[in-house]
C-alpha cells in the first residue's frame, strides 16, 4: 500500500512538472513568438516601436516623449521620471524611458501644489502670458506615465508666438504646421485632439523661414 502510494506521489509530481514546462513554453515562448510574427507581418511599423527616422537616422519613438527645451521647439509637458546617479542618488531624469513613472502626488500634498504653481509662473514667463491667464493642465502637470508624446491643442497654440519668433516665420505657418499634425479623437469619441510633440518639432525643422 505504502509503494502505491509512493508511486502515485510521483506519478503526481512528474505530471505538475511536465504540465509547469508545457505552459511555460506556451505562454512563454510559442505565444510571444506567434504574436510577434502576426505583428511584424500586419503591423511591422507599431510591432518595432513606432521608430521615426530622418535620412535613414532612428531620431525616436512617437510613443515617447523628448525633452525639447529650446525656444525654437515646441515643449512638451513636464516628465517626473528619474534615474540613480553614480553614487546612487535618484535625481531627475525627463522622458527616461526605462523608468517609466507619475509623480504619485495628490492634490493635497503642498510640494505638489508648490510645483504646478512654479510650472505655472515659468510656463507663463517663457511664453510672454500675463500673471492672470489660466495655462492648459498638460503645461504644468506630468502624465501618469512620465513619457507623454502628446500636448493638448490649447498648449500648442499658447506656445505657437514664441516658437514663430524664435525661428523667423510666421505665426500663421506654426498654428498650419499645429493643424497639419493635430491627432483626433480616437473613433471620434475617444480622448482629445492632441499633436505629437517630435512629430510637430521635425515639421518645424523641415519648414523654410518666412521671407
Amino acid at each position: 500500500m505504502e509503494a502505491q502510494s509512493q508511486r502515485s506521489f510521483i506519478s503526481l509530481v512528474r505530471q505538475s512538472i511536465l504540465i509547469s514546462i508545457w505552459f511555460c513554453l506556451i505562454t512563454g515562448l510559442i505565444y510571444p513568438l506567434i504574436t510577434t510574427g502576426i505583428a511584424n507581418v500586419l503591423f511591422p511599423y507599431q510591432a518595432k516601436g513606432s521608430l521615426i527616422s530622418i535620412n535613414g537616422k532612428i531620431v525616436g519613438s512617437e510613443l515617447i516623449g523628448q525633452n525639447f527645451t529650446k525656444p525654437e521647439y515646441f515643449h512638451p509637458r513636464p516628465s517626473a521620471t528619474s534615474t540613480t546617479d553614480s553614487n546612487g542618488k535618484t535625481v531627475p531624469a525627463p522622458y527616461n524611458a526605462a523608468n517609466s513613472s507619475g509623480s504619485n502626488s495628490g492634490p493635497t500634498n503642498d510640494s505638489f501644489i508648490k510645483g504646478v504653481k512654479d510650472a505655472a509662473d515659468a510656463y507663463r514667463k517663457e511664453n510672454g502670458l500675463a500673471a492672470e491667464v489660466a495655462v492648459p493642465v498638460d503645461a504644468v502637470t506630468a502624465s501618469g506615465s512620465g513619457l507623454d508624446p502628446d500636448i493638448s491643442i490649447a498648449n500648442a497654440n499658447i506656445q505657437s508666438s514664441r516658437v514663430a519668433k524664435a525661428r523667423g516665420i510666421t505665426f500663421e505657418q506654426t498654428q498650419d504646421l499645429i493643424r497639419k499634425n493635430t491627432i483626433d479623437r480616437q473613433l471620434g469619441i475617444l480622448g482629445e485632439p492632441r499633436v505629437n510633440v517630435l512629430k510637430l518639432n521635425l515639421a518645424l525643422d523641415a519648414l523654410k523661414p518666412a521671407s
